[in-house]
């Protein structure tokens, strides 16, 4: 019994560390970029999202063709 309140402890602390590395992991990424650069970043999440993206091995086999 004791072990499971303690896994749980340690799982939930886990959980909680890794929100913040990957808020950190956000935010520090974002204060490199230009404001140009985040909305380029932004409109290829959405072309991504919506399909409109072409890998780079269709891309080099269309340009070959």
């Amino acid at each position: 019994m004791v072990e499971a309140t303690f896994e749980k402890q340690v799982i939930d602390k886990l959980e909680h560390m890794e929100k913040n590395i990957n808020y950190i992991k956000e935010h520090i990424e974002d204060s490199r970029l230009s404001n140009e650069e985040k909305q380029l970043l932004e409109e290829s999440y959405e072309s991504e999202k919506e399909g409109k993206l072409v890998s780079s091995k269709d891309l080099r086999k269309s340009l070959a063709q």
